[in-house]
């Protein structure tokens, strides 16, 4: 099977070439040369870089150079300002690049915060029109989540991290799935899919996290394998595993059929993205 990684971020040292605009949670830099090595080593074909907004806000410079210089590994997606007076504009501009096949939203914090925002209608509107996929990060604001897939049936919504407050640091939280039920609700859209990236972090056990499992089964039988995908969200996790660690514990886990595996680990995200990688990695 192939073995696509639904969302990565790829940043260089904080530098006056290139300032970070806030500190990330991680290594001191991730590089393109650092994702390839660790995708070889794990035996991942292909990864979704997501241009870390902590760091390079709305800029998706660096995470273009990655890609121009290793063709055929990587998916493109960046962060939008849904306040920008041209969000239509630099929607389409986006969509017209190689391998660019979704946008995110920051929803977290601050406005916009209701179904109106025409910000966010926009986004949600013009992402449809030029076939890209919107990726939300929206811990704490699944009812909105919610309201906008109802709103627009035609738009494809993707919900980082299980729509959970992603733990950015030891220790792990004594109820880390407490608002699961709220992105169960989310299942009756069927334009909804859920990223199931970074669930290691949510463990209070040791490699293999077996105590994830409950959890997400809960979300497989609502939404179906078809509609998940797997992500490791590398390398904020760093502090919690290593790279490899938050493959295996998905591709050797004996709670998935080898086809569950199969579409969790690539299958969904090939077919919701409609992309796939065109250079594999080493087979191990």
């Amino acid at each position: 099977m192939r073995i696509i990684d639904s969302q990565i971020h790829v940043y260089e040292r904080d530098r006056p070439e290139r300032p970070w605009a806030g500190p990330v949670t991680g290594p001191l830099e991730f590089t393109g040369d650092d994702l390839v090595t660790a995708m070889d080593e794990a035996g991942v074909d292909g990864v979704l870089l997501v241009s870390p907004y902590i760091a390079y806000r709305y800029d998706p410079s660096y995470m273009l150079q990655v890609h121009a210089k290793y063709p055929g590994r990587f998916g493109l997606i960046k962060p939008v300002d849904q306040r920008a007076p041209d969000i239509d504009g630099n929607i389409a501009s986006w969509a017209s690049l190689k391998d660019a096949i979704g946008v995110r939203l920051i929803v977290l914090n601050g406005p916009p915060d209701n179904v109106d925002d025409p910000g966010l209608n926009t986004v949600l509107a013009s992402a449809a029109l030029h076939s890209l996929i919107v990726n939300m990060a929206c811990a704490g604001r699944l009812g909105l989540a919610g309201q906008l897939a109802a709103r627009h049936p035609n738009t494809r919504l993707v919900i980082d991290h299980l729509g959970i407050e992603p733990v950015m640091t030891p220790p792990v939280p004594a109820e880390p799935f407490a608002d699961l039920p709220l992105l169960l609700q989310l299942a009756r859209y069927d334009n909804v899919t859920v990223k199931v990236t970074a669930a290691c972090t949510l463990s209070r056990k040791p490699f293999p996290y077996d105590d994830i499992w409950d959890p997400l089964c809960r979300v497989f039988d609502a939404f179906g394998i078809d509609r998940c995908m797997w992500g490791t969200d590398w390398a904020r996790t760093a502090q919690f595993l290593t790279f490899e660690q938050a493959v295996d514990a998905f591709r050797q886990t004996n709670r998935l059929s080898e086809t569950d595996k199969a579409a969790l680990m690539g299958g969904t995200l090939m077919r919701v993205y409609d992309w796939r990688p065109t250079v594999l990695a080493p087979q191990k």
